[in-house]
């Protein structure tokens, strides 16, 4: 057989990216109200909406589409769309009021350059704009947080005011030269107004303003905000803490004040994003007395409160270690009227065969409760699948709702469940199903909405591995990983297939079976796609996490490895024809891998990869990472001595350079604030010096994830022509 990814020209990749492209993502969804119809059926309107990429316009739109959905309270009856898709263009947030009688929405609109967008929230009722408010206009703040690490649009109980999250007003400033002419035909008052000093601070056009870091930078200083619906007036809410940044805001039972998150930011602001360990708390604010109540633990870190039907409870996520970026967390609930909080489920050091292995999500569902205020449902990584839960928070028993592919809770209400559902070979499915009562969780009836076409030639499945015993880690010995293996469906000879090899960022991140773009491509080309979830991941317990920090560089590496090796031993792959592929961390892996076991790879694509955690301290917006996954405590004080330095040198790709003969396509993002870009120039520059074949692309307004639509196209072709160059015939 020839290899079909040698025989693919680059308008055949094309095509085929353009098809499997166009499959479109959930993002959110709500429920309305319960009707009745005058035959005594009841039926509910699912409300969702999608992302989807447009190669045309080289952007990802946003489109919504609703659902009936009629059922008998217990199960559903019959479902299916209510018209068809309609974009959403310039939504940047939406919530339905609690009757469901309104909608409020965020919504830009405007130009495109510099201060020339503006920000309208909108309130809408039946079939109509009932209110619209230029929030630039009111200049009350700067722009509204949409976002979803600070960011909230929340309805009081009596649906009159809203409250969100936005940037505080910046005094204004100005040169000190500034003139201004004066009006001659002006009044001797206006003269005199006029030349008195304005608010303008001269001098401080350039002051320093620290952000929270890469997809943030335009966000400092969040402060809570209130729409008085009625009458238009906002208020910017005090009473905060000097030293913590509000969001993740709702109204507190009562509506007579206000439960946020609030992180801190001294001494300095630290990257926020996909950091579930930045210290933090839980805080009520009394709206008449501005009295500020800290309702949690202030030395850990905290995310997501939810409030109970009842109004009586507030679940929340509780991560007892601040080292690790992200692991597994606690299940934490306070009792509003007792004070009282307690763990409903703690964090679990080890999995035991089959056994639940703890809660790995940075944020519950906006909707998480039960009707009656005692379950919890949500979704978590479990090793390489994602499955939904139900935690009984009286007794704090964790129960699967779901077997198979992996699965994301959009919304729950009045025990109507709306998730999504995906496989590697299978798009993503809109599924509802209603949560059976406590102890019959298990016997959920699913009933999709729409159904996605599975893609045909992609066979998929889970491998176990473990580590062999010179490769045990002695602290924490005894863990086995996984790896996901894609591949074509029945080539004549398993011999002739070449195989992609590619690790997860983070570290403490993980792959799971879900659809993903890249994989299922490579796969539809003729690869074997094998995605690695070393010891370190997500999914498999806190102690396969915390295995990890100071062993980076070793024990990752030796895990995708060791893995890659059992994949050919078993599967009879070509050997001769292995390629990697990773970002970030997984960039990490992958230029470390082509140092250290240069034989195994014929070619690697590296985006955005650590190369030198030694140089990258001084320059990312993450520097805790640096010093923790080399193995060393943080403080915010930290002066590393010598032998930190030469540690972290130790563990960083750039150590094996000489080794080096891979052919590496590097591409970076000139924006990225996680792993800035002159990382990928170090090795560049090295590898140059020493006639390594390797090529570099770097995109100018991209960031981390390198996720804009034209990037992501234009990556991922020039991955493939790359892999088809170096792999051979």
């Amino acid at each position: 057989m020839e290899r079909q990814v040698l025989l693919s020209e680059p308008e055949e990749a094309a095509a085929l990216y353009r098809g499997l492209s166009r499959q479109p993502a959930l993002s959110a969804a709500c429920l309305g109200p319960e009707v009745t119809t005058q035959y005594g059926g009841q039926y509910r309107t699912v409300h969702t909406e999608w992302t989807q990429r447009d190669l045309e316009r080289m952007e990802n739109i946003r489109f919504c589409r609703q659902y009936l959905v009629f059922h008998d309270g217990d199960s559903v009856v019959f479902a299916g769309p209510a018209g068809n898709s309609v974009e959403t263009r310039g939504e940047l947030l939406s919530r339905e009021s609690p009757s469901g009688t309104m909608k409020a929405v965020l919504r830009k609109a405007g130009g495109t350059g510099p201060g020339e967008e503006k920000q309208f929230l909108e309130v809408w009722e039946k079939n109509r704009k009932l209110k619209s408010f230029n929030l630039s206009a009111l200049e009350k703040h700067g722009p509204v947080y949409e976002d979803d690490c600070f960011g909230c649009l929340s309805w009081s109980h009596s649906e009159t005011h809203l409250l969100y999250v936005a940037e505080k007003k910046r005094p204004k400033a100005e040169s000190f030269f500034q003139t201004k002419a004066l009006d001659v035909s002006a009044s001797d008052d206006e003269i005199a107004r006029l030349k008195k000093p304005d608010q303008a601070i001269k001098g401080d056009q350039f002051v320093f303003y620290e952000d929270w870091g890469e997809n943030m930078v335009s966000k400092s200083i969040p402060v809570l905000c209130v729409l008085d619906v009625e009458s238009g007036n906002i208020s910017v809410l005090e009473g905060v803490p000097e030293n913590v940044s509000p969001g993740q805001a709702f109204w507190a039972p009562g509506d007579a004040g206000v439960v946020f998150v609030g992180w801190w930011h001294e001494p300095f602001r630290l990257g926020i994003r996909f950091c579930t360990n930045r210290r933090s708390a839980l805080y009520y604010v009394d709206l008449i007395g501005g009295k500020c109540e800290l309702l949690s633990d202030d030395s850990l870190a905290v995310s997501s409160p939810r409030l109970s039907p009842d109004q009586c409870r507030i679940v929340y996520l509780q991560y007892p270690s601040l080292i690790p970026h992200h692991q597994c967390s606690q299940l934490c609930l306070y009792d509003w009227y007792t004070k009282v909080t307690s763990v409903v489920v703690d964090v679990v050091p080890r999995q035991l065969g089959e056994n639940f292995s703890g809660i790995y999500c940075s944020l519950l569902p906006l909707g998480c409760w039960s009707a009656d205020s005692q379950r919890v449902v949500f979704d978590s990584a479990q090793r390489s699948r994602q499955d939904l839960f139900a935690v009984d928070t009286q007794v704090g028993t964790v129960t699967s709702l779901t077997a198979g592919g992996s699965w994301k809770l959009l919304t729950i209400d009045q025990d109507l469940m709306v998730a999504q559902f995906s496989t590697p070979s299978l798009p993503p499915t809109l599924k509802v199903g209603f949560l059976p009562s406590a102890g019959k969780e298990q016997s959920v009836l699913w009933v999709s909405l729409e159904e996605a076409e599975p893609i045909p030639d992609i066979h998929w499945g889970i491998r176990v591995l473990q580590p062999p015993p010179e490769q045990e880690n002695v602290q924490y010995a005894g863990l086995d990983f996984e790896a996901i293996l894609l591949q074509p469906g029945s080539p004549p000879d398993k011999t002739q297939v070449p195989m992609v090899v590619m690790p997860h960022g983070g570290p403490h991140s993980s792959f799971v079976t879900a659809w993903m773009l890249f994989p299922a491509m490579l796969c539809k080309m003729g690869f074997a796609v094998l995605l690695v979830n070393y010891r370190g991941s997500t999914g498999f317990g806190q102690d396969s996490i915390l295995s990890l920090p100071g062993n980076v560089g070793h024990q990752d590496v030796k895990d995708v490895q060791f893995a890659v090796e059992q994949v050919l031993q078993e599967e009879h792959f070509d050997a001769s024809h292995v390629a990697l592929m990773g970002g970030s961390h997984g960039g990490f892996i992958s230029c470390h891998l082509i140092g250290q076991y240069p034989e195994t790879y014929r070619a690697c694509v590296a985006r955005n990869p650590v190369i030198n955690i030694a140089s990258m301290l001084g320059s990312t917006d993450i520097p805790d990472w640096c010093v923790v996954e080399a193995g060393f405590p943080f403080s915010s004080d930290c002066l590393p001595d010598l032998s930190v330095w030469a540690e972290m040198l130790d563990k960083s790709p750039i150590r094996y350079i000489p080794q080096v003969k891979t052919p590496l396509l590097l591409m970076l993002g000139q924006e990225d604030r996680r792993v800035p870009f002159k990382q990928g120039m170090e090795y560049y520059r090295a590898l140059k010096t020493r006639n390594v074949p390797v090529r570099l692309l770097l995109y100018p307004k991209s960031t981390h994830a390198l996720s804009e639509v034209e990037v992501e196209s234009d990556s991922f072709m020039n991955a493939v022509l790359w892999l088809r160059t170096h792999l051979g015939s």
